[in-house]
């Protein structure tokens, strides 16, 4: 019986364009990254690429070892009252992070970028590519305060990781989802959705 959840092939193929990949996401970033350079990079057809990930997207999940797809989550994130998206993102980040599964493996994620350069990096790209860029972008906000209102975002996420499940300081190791959305909420719709007074002198 065939193993499910990896495409059949050469597994030194596979960890060849994997290496690749890590390569050119860290250096080039994701949008940069094709996936044409890619397979130059790691010696193989364009065509096998899409044979062992399927698509671009696919291959960067499995370069970060990301828990979850995004993809798979946000569009129930975005529908809904736009004011009351705050609190639904902080409760479904809750929902991924305390899963004993899929918690172990982004907790796990999170502490490689804190040891390796590139793995920073590959972490960096993961969160705004494929989680802040598509809130933003669903909200259709102003450009020119858009990256800033992200960078302010992930500042919440990334901190509540670390303090909630990397560090695990009491009491908000250990609170309830709904304490925790109920005091996280208002600072995300803060930062996305009131003025920002100091938004003119940061470039």
């Amino acid at each position: 019986m065939a193993r499910t959840g990896r495409r059949p092939g050469n597994q030194d193929t596979r960890e060849a364009i994997l290496g690749a990949a890590r390569e050119a996401f860290a250096e080039r970033g994701y949008d940069r990254a094709s996936i044409r350079a890619i397979a130059t990079r790691a010696g193989v057809d364009p065509a096998l690429i899409h044979h062992y990930f399927g698509t671009k997207d696919q291959l960067f999940l499995a370069t970060v070892n990301a828990p979850i797809d995004p993809g798979d989550i946000l569009p129930k994130v975005l529908a809904g009252d736009r004011d009351e998206l705050p609190e639904r993102l902080i409760r479904t980040f809750l929902t991924v992070w305390d899963h004993p599964v899929t918690g172990s493996a982004a907790v796990a994620l999170v502490r490689s970028g804190l040891q390796h350069d590139w793995s920073a990096r590959m972490l960096r790209e993961f969160l705004t590519s494929r989680v802040i860029r598509r809130v933003i972008a669903h909200l259709e906000l102003d450009p020119a305060e858009a990256p800033l209102r992200g960078s302010l975002v992930a500042t919440q996420m990334i901190g509540l990781v670390m303090i909630r499940y990397v560090l695990k300081v009491e009491p908000l190791a250990t609170a309830s989802p709904e304490t925790v959305a109920a005091a996280v909420a208002p600072n995300l719709h803060r930062y996305l959705f009131e003025p920002l007074t100091v938004a003119s002198s940061i470039h």
